[in-house]
């Protein structure tokens, strides 16, 4: 299986198209947020990812994030989300995570995805000052 796109998200909805075929309506797509207040603060991102089932695959995955302080692997863990999914061959199916991270610095968190063992996605989320 295949990771198409890894976005932080505000909102969504489903809804069918003609074909039949399903369309997915994303809202507020975004790569950074003004922190409700200095540091320390606990902060919940809703992450969304696009994941393709090719034809002869079985279907079954496990999606697994890693939210992290640096891009490498090894990096400080903040939050870990592993979950199984199923999806029919061909097709796509998505998956979201709401991270709930305590962070005690402004800067960049780096959020680590993978289906099964794969190569891992790498998206990145920036906490800026508050907005006075």
């Amino acid at each position: 299986m295949h990771i198409v796109s890894t976005v932080f998200i505000e909102s969504f909805e489903m809804r069918q198209a003609p074909g039949p075929s399903s369309r997915i309506d994303i809202t507020g797509i975004y790569f950074s947020l003004a922190a409700p207040s200095l540091p320390p603060i606990t902060i919940d991102p809703h992450l969304m990812a696009l994941i393709f089932c090719p034809v002869g695959h079985a279907g079954n995955g496990v999606f697994e994030v890693v939210f992290r302080k640096g891009i490498e692997e090894d990096s400080e863990q903040l939050a870990r989300n592993v979950s199984p999914f199923s999806v029919e061959p061909g097709k796509f199916t998505y998956r979201l995570v709401r991270g709930e991270i305590e962070l005690h610095e402004l800067g960049q968190i780096f959020v680590h995805c993978r289906v099964d063992l794969g190569p891992w996605s790498i998206v990145p989320l920036t906490l800026l000052p508050p907005v006075a």
